[in-house]
């Protein structure tokens, strides 16, 4: 209902509840009752990214957004963090699905282990505890010697969603090179970034943040470009063309440039010769 309301609001006039991967194909390929379309938005579970992939390389098919899973966090913290924040953080992740992933890096054994703490005693007074518990199995805490090992692991590792709980956590920014979206400080839930701070919270997961960006106003958008020449702008450019083709040992490509060339030079020629006449 609540998605309803905002469609409403928003003046969307087409709604199809459907999911999964059978919803990729319906409007990749469209059905009876659903239309094809262009390009598909959104992340899913292992098994819709896998369909959003494989419709995205069939001409056939749509493009998609980009590669975007299960969710991940991974948050990096002294030992001036707190450990309830920290644990909260983990496990509004882990309640996500059975296959997501949280991990948890600090310089501080004692920090690990009041997380360690912590996140048991919260787990239990959640409604998804199975889920929740389940995705911890698969979890990791990480101790380093220096915060700036963590940042090598991250950029490993590269996390869709990345919380640094650091005294002065600007300080460390020049030290990330990849992740989805950073949250900075104490009081910058990871669940903000899902609801309300503004970012958009459709985030490369798997590692794919080494080469891709979280979904922007552009991702909607195309572009297209025109140009035109006039006579004298292809007399200043034909020759570097020429010699680019020639460089590619694509002749036609050179001919396309010089024809036009040679027909100017005649027009200049037969310009000059009919001005000697008249004189």
């Amino acid at each position: 209902p609540t998605i309803l309301v905002a469609a409403q609001l928003l003046e969307i006039s087409e709604v199809y509840k459907c999911g999964g991967a059978q919803a990729i194909a319906a409007l990749a390929y469209g059905t009876g009752t659903i239309p094809k379309v262009d390009k598909i938005y959104g992340p899913g579970n292992s098994w819709v990214t896998e369909a959003k992939l494989q419709v995205s390389q069939d001409p056939r098919g749509a493009s998609c957004d980009l590669p975007a899973g299960p969710s991940e966090v991974m948050i990096i913290a002294d030992e001036h963090a707190d450990s309830a924040f920290i644990a909260s953080d983990l496990l509004a992740q882990a309640e996500h699905g059975v296959d997501s992933q949280v991990i948890f890096i600090s310089d501080s054994a004692q920090q690990l282990q009041r997380v360690r703490v912590e996140t048991q005693a919260q787990l239990e007074e959640l409604p998804r505890k199975t889920i929740a518990l389940e995705s911890l199995s698969k979890s990791l805490f990480i101790e380093v010697s220096e915060i700036a090992e963590g940042f090598q692991i991250c950029n490993d590792y590269a996390p869709e969603h990345l919380i640094l709980q650091l005294e002065n956590s600007r300080k460390y920014i020049d030290l990330i090179e990849n992740a989805g979206s950073v949250f900075l400080g104490s009081w910058t839930p990871e669940t903000v970034g899902d609801y309300a701070s503004g970012t958009n919270h459709v985030l490369p997961t798997d590692g794919f943040a080494r080469t891709f960006g979280g979904l922007t106003t552009e991702s909607f958008m195309k572009s297209m470009t025109i140009q035109e020449l006039t006579p004298g702008g292809l007399q200043e450019l034909g020759p570097v063309v020429e010699t680019l083709a020639d460089t590619e040992l694509l002749a036609g490509h050179r001919n396309a440039v010089r024809i036009r060339l040679e027909r100017l030079t005649l027009g200049r020629l037969s310009s000059k010769t009919l001005s000697e006449q008249q004189k």
